[in-house]
């Protein structure tokens, strides 16, 4: 059904009205002096330009909010995820892919290219460290947004979804380079009638979330993709490339999805998280994910075995396990909707669709979780996954969410592009590393956007990313830096095979991932002069990228806040 939209400060009666005509026109006027023009055509002739490749691609960033690495089909998981697989199957997976392992410091790299604190997004939006540039709980003048850079090579620019980049402190998408958006200042947002999170935005406009204009009832992983369409829409009746970034809730806690998607996996999880962890590694091992020679990582202590619990106790995890599947059940919905769709247009073959997540699994709440409310699942209930159940997210790997451990900073990567990415490719896997702070680059080189090195009066930091296009062909990428990481104190840094890694306030850890990815066996006493050369080049990088000294508590191995202790930002 069609659904008019009333907008907001940019424009006046619907998406169609004059003040969307003018914008487009000063959209072209920037292409026509800075790119060459993509010429005027008719419908059939427009269908038939996309395919050529000549024609700029149109770029799709769907992120997911707290899924582990392991919890799709395509990465091992039992959870039915055909249009997600789909994707891998046409296009290319990357296994050593890494987030920032947190929210807002991902989404802050994913959009400008650079490390969280550079961004001023060192912690959560909800975080603001006085007098510093790292942790400024909004993103920062001296960084420019894909979507500025975009907008300025004559790209339509969209988003639907959690933003969570500083809008309650000025940077609302609307102010960085998003030509039209719906979304939420934060996540924890699934139904109309949550009590939670009240107002939605829609192009700068603030609507209350059970607003007509959104229907009489909704899913917000629905709605995020539904409305991010009508954008790309927009965009493909005027013949202008798109860029859209859908920044999906799901499937972070509070844990809520459709009873009937529910019922689906009720009674599925009694088998356990001991076996399914290692069905998974299992299938992860077959699929050529995960190298044999890297032991599954045992579970926790604080993780109970799951033939030690009652049948109460089992009842009540299987169901958590059945809300989340859930989600990323109708995460997965959503990707076969979103890609049939762009098919129907004519466009998918000239779309690159990046498709990850923004940090491991979330093991907050401990290895109980929580199970609240009388209809858990519904809008009126409080259900996290919890520790006992984020082990299972990302297997094979150690630790969750906020480490820097390879269960907190790995992602699925999967890149689609018929026209971009050889046909040879469809179904490979790429084991060259690659981080969030790459997309900046990566998007670049594929739109022919160019990266400013000053933007509105202010001098622009320069990129700390690369390209990850050659990957795509199976060529070697050019990095001549490592990757680091920086969360609350947690810290790592990779360099080649070598990862030196720290749980603050522990000791610093030294691992070969290409022999063990798992991370069982440290080398910081046998290689001390490697540590410490890895640790001096981590503090040097801190130095310069505005690394905050970490003056928080130190987390608790569940990634929560011990008792006692003040917890910064919110995460909601």
């Amino acid at each position: 059904m069609l659904i008019m939209l009333r907008l907001g400060a940019k424009e006046s009666t619907s998406v169609g009205s004059t003040m969307t005509i003018f914008s487009r026109a000063a959209a072209t006027i920037t292409f026509l002096l800075g790119v060459c023009l993509v010429p005027s055509a008719s419908a059939e002739e427009s269908k038939a330009t996309a395919s050529q490749p000549s024609s700029r691609p149109n770029i799709i960033i769907f992120l997911c909010d707290d899924m582990g690495w392991a919890d799709i089909g395509c990465y091992g998981s039992e959870i039915p995820t055909p249009n997600i697989d789909s994707l891998a199957k046409g296009g290319v997976r990357f296994t050593q892919f890494y987030n920032t392992a947190r929210c807002s410091p991902t989404r802050a790299s994913l959009m400008t290219g650079l490390y969280p604190h550079q961004a001023g997004m060192g912690h959560l939006d909800g975080t603001v460290h006085k007098g510093t540039q790292g942790t400024q709980g909004k993103l920062r003048d001296d960084c420019v947004t894909m979507a500025e850079v975009l907008d300025g090579a004559g790209y339509f620019t969209a988003m639907t979804g959690k933003w969570h980049l500083g809008q309650q402190h000025g940077t609302p998408p609307w102010k960085r380079g998003f030509d039209h958006e719906l979304n939420s200042p934060f996540g924890g947002i699934y139904f109309p009638s949550q009590k939670a999170r009240p107002n939605l935005f829609l192009n700068g406009k603030n609507y209350q979330k059970d607003d007509s204009i959104f229907g009489d009832d909704w899913y917000s992983v629905d709605l995020w993709t539904d409305w991010g369409l009508k954008f790309a829409d927009e965009a493909i009746d005027s013949k202008q490339p798109f860029f859209l970034y859908v920044a999906q809730c799901a499937p972070h806690f509070p844990l809520m999805a459709p009873e009937k998607t529910i019922e689906k996996y009720r009674g599925k999880y009694m088998v356990g998280w001991d076996k399914l962890r290692e069905e998974r590694h299992q299938r992860q091992i077959e699929m050529g994910l995960v190298d044999p020679a890297w032991p599954l990582s045992a579970r926790p202590d604080e993780v109970s075995a799951w033939d030690k619990l009652s049948d109460d106790q089992k009842k009540r995890f299987d169901d958590m396990m059945s809300i989340y599947a859930a989600m990323i059940d109708r995460i997965d919905s959503n990707v076969g909707k979103l890609v049939k769709h762009l098919e129907d247009k004519g466009v998918l073959d000239n779309t690159l669709i990046l498709f990850l997540s923004d940090n491991g699994g979330n093991a907050e709440s401990g290895p109980q979780g929580r199970y609240e409310g009388d209809h858990p699942g519904d809008p009126d209930s409080v259900v996290f996954l919890g520790q006992s159940w984020a082990t299972l997210a990302n297997t094979p790997f150690r630790r969750y969410k906020h480490f820097t451990h390879e269960g907190g900073i790995s992602t699925p990567l999967i890149a689609h592009w018929p026209q971009g990415i050889p046909a040879d490719r469809n179904g490979k896997l790429e084991k060259q590393p690659g981080h969030v702070v790459d997309l900046m680059a990566t998007v670049c080189e594929v739109t022919g956007a160019k990266y400013p090195a000053e933007f509105k009066g202010h001098k622009i930091q320069p990129t700390e990313g690369i390209s990850i296009v050659p990957a795509f062909s199976g060529k070697p990428l050019d990095r001549k830096s490592p990757i680091y990481f920086a969360h609350e104190g947690n810290r790592g840094i990779r360099e080649g095979k070598w990862k030196l890694v720290m749980k603050y306030k522990g000791a610093w850890e030294l691992y070969d991932i290409e022999a063990d990815r798992t991370e069982q066996h440290d080398f910081s006493k046998e290689k001390p002069d490697l540590a410490k050369k890895l640790a001096d080049e981590w503090d040097a990088w801190a130095a310069r990228s505005d690394v905050d000294p970490w003056t928080g508590p130190a987390r608790d191995n569940a990634g929560g806040v011990p008792k006692g202790s003040k917890e910064e930002g919110s995460e909601e």
